[in-house]
């Protein structure tokens, strides 16, 4: 069973609360999807999302979790975001693509570390490595350069692996 806690001091139908609300939806969706179960309904619920909007502030929050994470952790999302910001995205690559993002930089997770350790890191690893798997096609050369100077932004050019000297 999931809890998830909704700050009750919002208001129903505020800005806030609406994007509390396919925030949980579209990590439901992912938890669904991973497991098979079916997710039609709750797609339907995302109908008339402004995506734009709600990918509007996505990047500053991959950027914070960057700074903890490190470059290696964060390139498949912000593969996921580039790809969630494309034109061509269907509603549900964008649900998976929000609920995994957001899964893996909120601060609540479905199996919490400190209380299961290694499998308390795996659940994020997972639900990214899912969505990217479904997404795969579309991570383009284009948006493999928009991550790469993403990453060099944040953390600096990537310096390149020394070359091993031929044997003499």
């Amino acid at each position: 069973m999931v809890f998830i806690l909704i700050d009750l001091k919002e208001k129903p139908n505020s800005k806030k609360h609406n994007q509390m609300i396919i925030t949980i939806i579209c990590i439901t969706i992912l938890a669904y999807a991973i497991s098979g179960k079916d997710i039609n309904g709750l797609l339907d619920k995302l109908k008339n999302v402004d995506w734009k909007k709600k990918s509007s502030n996505m990047l500053g929050k991959i950027g914070t979790y960057a700074k903890k994470a490190g470059r290696v952790a964060t390139k498949p999302l912000l593969q996921l975001y580039y790809v969630l910001t494309m034109g061509e995205t269907t509603t549900l690559e964008k649900a998976l693509i929000v609920g995994a993002i957001l899964y893996t930089i909120l601060p609540f997770s479905l199996i919490p570390y400190k209380a299961h350790k290694i499998l308390g890191l795996l659940d994020e690893g997972l639900a990214v490595l899912y969505v990217v798997k479904k997404v795969q096609h579309k991570i383009t050369p284009e948006i493999n350069a928009k991550v790469d100077e993403t990453l060099n932004q944040w953390f600096g050019p990537e310096e390149a692996a020394p070359s091993a000297a031929p044997a003499e």
